[in-house]
């Protein structure tokens, strides 16, 4: 189904996970994606779990992208990838800094080719600076960032060990961050007529959704114990049971500890010397969480208990598995869950659509492509001959690795391994 973006044209040089996001994205906003896969294959295919080198994380990630396989290193193949960048509105790219350069697939060179060409570069640090050439993953540029330390000091699971968050925060707030500057550039390229560099470096990203910055940049000690800020600002979760119970520093705040006050039916906790100011309830936080813990014990259930926070206007939630919501009427209302074909008789069960748009109607995700399983069809829109594509192929420019007994359509071609 065409969306949003039908007509944008994309190369997709990227791999793992910021740059295959950010792709995946454009792709699901209805660009025509062609990732280019190097001979040794994106490393995300074999993640587990993996089946004949096709993984779900892969498939989230790379689904509704066409593929083609080059080998750069082989003499003249660069030619193949400039042609496809010739054609391009938009390319993507997460290598370390001037990995590309080394091709002379960098926006310089491209852009000389293609003016109107938009090139986002996705790394760790960016493009310049003391830290341009180190190497970076999710985990190491959280940690170099703020991220992991704010979480360890400010977060404990329930057996009560500090932790850090297992996700891939960065790289994925980057992906997303890339998509919106691409975004704005293909609205300013619709004034000037011209394409644009943009450089997106993941510890920045991170500085950029930290809504805690403006303390943690001043050194502002809050004074909170750690634990004390377990949920984001503003968010109070209890167990499917009403057994756990978590809340964000603003229950102490005097603006919304009061709504507490009327939900418990408890004004009388106002005149307790320990919470009548916010610096006494940040003191003697135990004990308040405690009485608030044992009111929300009372209700037989957690429909009970949200409809009467409601009253007070205080948002509560569930803490559920991505399973248990993943069946929920919500999830099921929304279409927050897709099934796509894994080419082989099943499905990958993978995360919905983010939008809906008034005007745009978005068909299913597509399913993910083979390593190389559309080399013919893409280059034969681009231009190249019948025998042009059969010597990219014998000389070993173009490579492939589609199973033997995948559910390919008719028409699909690749070339060979």
């Amino acid at each position: 189904m065409p969306g949003p973006l039908s007509g944008i044209k994309v190369v997709d040089f990227s791999r793992v996970l910021a740059g295959p996001l950010c792709g995946r994205t454009l792709a699901d906003l209805g660009a025509e994606v062609v990732k280019i896969e190097p001979p040794r294959p994106d490393v995300t295919r074999v993640s587990f779990p993996s089946v004949d080198g096709m993984s779900g994380y892969y498939a989230q990630q790379n689904s509704g992208k066409r593929n083609v396989s080059i080998d750069l290193n082989v003499p003249n193949a660069r030619e193949l990838a400039l042609r496809l960048c010739d054609e391009a509105d938009i390319v993507v790219e997460n290598f370390r800094a001037g990995t590309l350069k080394s091709f002379g697939l960098d926006y310089e060179s491209l852009s000389k080719r293609n003016p109107r060409l938009i090139y986002v570069s996705i790394t760790g640090y960016g493009q310049r600076g003391p830290w341009a050439s180190r190497m970076a993953y999710a985990p190491t540029v959280q940690a170099e960032a703020g991220f992991t330390h704010r979480t360890l000091t400010h977060f404990k699971g329930y057996d009560g060990r500090s932790r850090t968050d297992a996700l891939s925060h960065a790289d994925v707030y980057a992906g997303l961050q890339a998509t919106i500057a691409v975004l704005a550039a293909l609205r300013k390229r619709q004034v000037t007529g011209r394409g644009q560099y943009i450089d997106v470096a993941m510890a920045a990203v991170l500085l950029s959704v930290n809504e805690r910055a403006h303390i943690d940049i001043a050194g502002i000690d809050t004074g909170a114990e750690p634990g004390a800020l377990g949920a984001a600002e503003g968010s109070h979760f209890v167990g499917p049971r009403g057994e756990e119970f978590v809340a964000a520093q603003s229950l102490i705040g005097s603006m919304t500890f009061p709504n507490y006050l009327r939900a418990m039916r408890r004004p009388d906790l106002l005149r307790d010397p320990r919470f009548c100011t916010a610096e006494q309830r940040l003191q003697n936080y135990d004990a308040l969480h405690s009485i608030i813990q044992t009111w929300m014990l009372s209700f037989r259930d957690l429909k009970s208990l949200d409809a009467q926070l409601d009253e007070a206007k205080i948002a509560i939630g569930e803490v559920r598995t991505l399973n248990e919501i993943a069946n929920t009427e919500w999830a099921r209302q929304w279409g927050a869950v897709q099934e796509v074909s894994d080419r082989r008789g099943g499905t990958y069960k993978l995360h919905g659509y983010p939008w809906r748009f008034s005007d745009e109607t978005l068909g299913p995700r597509a399913e993910p492509a083979f390593r190389g399983e559309h080399n013919v069809d893409v280059f034969r829109e681009a231009g190249l001959s019948e025998d042009e594509i059969r010597h990219a192929i014998s000389s070993g420019m173009l490579l492939s690795a589609v199973p033997a007994d995948a559910d390919i359509a008719p028409g699909d071609s690749t070339g060979s391994n």
